[in-house]
């Protein structure tokens, strides 16, 4: 599952094709809906960005499965901060 932490202006403006889009003031309420049986990778605006980082290490701390992108939106580059291939 993928989701969008930018803001929801930022998703508007345009996103990668079918990823949820939660931004990371709205984590908390997620919680309730997210299902903890998939792996989730989070993205935001770039590698440098902290946005996704944040997220990751609150679904971690609640016992998901989490990564995030390398690369933000737009010059994703697929690969999660675990190394692995994610396919849309």
């Amino acid at each position: 599952m993928v989701l969008e932490v930018r803001p929801e202006e930022e998703y508007r403006a345009g996103h990668l094709p079918g990823p949820l889009s939660v931004p990371v003031d709205s984590l908390e309420a997620a919680l309730q809906v997210l299902p903890k049986h998939k792996e989730i990778v989070a993205y935001c605006r770039g590698p440098y960005h902290v946005f996704s980082d944040e997220v990751v290490s609150t679904l971690r701390a609640q016992g998901y499965r989490a990564s995030s992108l390398t690369e933000g939106f737009p010059t994703s580059s697929r690969r999660t901060s675990r190394g692995t291939r994610w396919s849309w």
